[in-house]
């Protein structure tokens, strides 16, 4: 009778392998399909450029890409107004403001004192070539702009 109590093995007792099985191959489970993206969607950016500055204490803002890309050279005349919150700068035969020796576009104190641009805050310029000129936006725009736009985004991933 047993007592359920292992026996102990003695020296001379050896593992017979072939009583024991081979074990069964075991197939690897197919990976889950990636999930498919959706198709790009056509985007009509109408062309337009953007670069991000800060304004130097006399209201200066370094843009020779954006320039150069509308092809305005220093000495252009500008003409500069505040549209919407936004300080728009377009070429004006008549303008009171130039395009700087440096490649830089002047933001009057007055226009960034109505949009609420301070010294040294970043600006996103936006430069549409179709239409010959350069809005720039004041960065608390763009931050209500983008908190809308994230309030949408939903928050657990698909």
């Amino acid at each position: 009778m047993s007592s359920g109590r292992p026996r102990p093995r003695r020296p001379d007792e050896q593992v017979v392998e072939a009583l024991i099985p081979t074990p069964l191959p075991v197939a690897s489970p197919e990976p889950a399909p990636l999930p498919t993206l959706p198709a790009p969607t056509a985007r009509s950016g109408d062309g337009v450029l953007f670069d991000v500055a800060h304004p130097d204490a006399a209201g200066r803002v370094t843009a020779r890409a954006l320039l150069r890309a509308l092809g305005w050279t220093p000495g252009l005349p500008l003409h500069v107004d505040v549209v919407t919150g936004a300080i728009l700068v377009t070429p004006a035969a008549d303008g009171a403001h130039v395009v700087g020796t440096r490649e830089e576009l002047p933001l009057p104190a007055a226009a960034r004192h109505l949009c609420g641009i301070a010294t040294g805050e970043p600006v996103l310029l936006a430069a549409l070539p179709r239409r010959n000129r350069i809005v720039v936006h004041p960065s608390h725009t763009i931050t209500a702009v983008l908190a809308d736009l994230h309030a949408r985004i939903p928050g657990q991933p698909s």
